[in-house]
């Protein structure tokens, strides 16, 4: 198995930022999913409720804490590439410990993300047209000017920080069997899958067809680059898999699957009509996992089985949520 991440890691990521992001709340969800009868057997996790409106807030102050503990934080600050959500998780992190930001973006990231980056204090670069380009721009950056390199995914301390969401869930939900996440490079699922795993627990990872990273990974038998092309690329747009994400799919515990753009888009459009829940077209993929209706896609739960769709992001257009 590639390197992996273990629970331990987990457990030090929630020492370390207790008190400094909000405890994830969760509600059931009525949506009349297939196999799920049982009122309340599909649950969902209110992490785009997340400080910086993303799930991505755990990682980034799980990195500074941990870099601050260690006497590792160099006076160029920290610097990364991101679709967006990561970059404000960092920015934010980084201004609660007075240090500088630098983010680079693709030049095509909504402008809510890059106004809101400013808005912490950081240092905003646009470059290329996808994550690929924006993370060789961070790199370079980052060898000439000594900052410290942070990942939008595929680091322990990132990854192990979106794992302390699976406690806070199993705390409010004693009965769960499963956790559905949506996957772009898998930090996310590399933490939820970990933790969840340790309990016994089930993780479904959900990817659009357009941007299947860890899918294409799982099927090749190592991460590849994959061509990305989905209305959830801004913040699913990874072109290859992390390596955590891609060990912790190892475990038998886990499933990957594949959802359609309309599938997902359909999904947003239901959290918005019936519940007023404001997510990203990313963060909706973990809903389409259960409701997409296409022959080989998707997740179809257990009559007794309960499900948590973990929402993951709220950083998008408010204008486009009835589309």
């Amino acid at each position: 198995m590639p390197h992996a991440l273990t629970h331990d890691d987990v457990q030090a990521a929630a020492e370390r930022i207790a008190g400094q992001v909000r405890p994830v709340a969760v509600a059931p969800l009525d949506l009349g999913v297939s196999g799920t009868t049982s009122p309340g057997r599909v649950h969902a996790a209110l992490e785009f409720a997340q400080f910086t409106g993303s799930f991505k807030a755990r990682g980034a102050a799980n990195f500074i804490a941990a870099h601050r503990e260690a006497g590792t934080l160099p006076e160029a600050g920290v610097t990364i590439a991101s679709g967006g959500n990561a970059g404000l998780a960092c920015a934010w992190a980084a201004r609660a410990h007075g240090v500088r930001a630098t983010v680079f973006l693709p030049a095509n990231a909504p402008a809510v993300k890059v106004e809101r980056l400013r808005r912490y204090g950081a240092e905003v670069r646009l470059t290329g047209s996808e994550y690929a380009e924006a993370l060789s721009s961070c790199e370079t950056y980052a060898a000439e000017s000594g900052a410290l390199a942070s990942h939008a995914y595929d680091h322990p301390f990132i990854a192990a920080g979106a794992g302390t969401l699976v406690d806070e869930i199993r705390a409010q939900l004693p009965s769960l069997d499963t956790l559905v996440v949506a996957t772009g490079g898998g930090g996310l699922f590399a933490g939820v899958a970990t933790a969840a795993h340790h309990h016994g627990l089930r993780t479904v990872s959900a990817e659009p067809e357009g941007s299947r990273a860890l899918h294409a990974a799982l099927a090749a038998g190592l991460p590849v680059d994959v061509p990305v092309d989905s209305v959830a690329a801004d913040s699913l747009g990874a072109r290859r898999a992390g390596q955590l994400a891609y060990a912790a799919a190892q475990y038998d515990s886990t499933r990957s699957v594949l959802v359609t753009d309309d599938a997902l888009t359909a999904a947003r459009h239901t959290l918005w009509a019936e519940h007023r829940f404001a997510v990203e077209h990313g963060a909706a993929t973990a809903l389409a996992a259960l409701t997409d209706p296409s022959p080989g896609h998707g997740y179809t739960p257990a009559p007794d089985e309960t499900v948590c769709v973990v929402l993951c992001g709220a950083n998008t257009d408010p204008a486009t949520l009835s589309h």
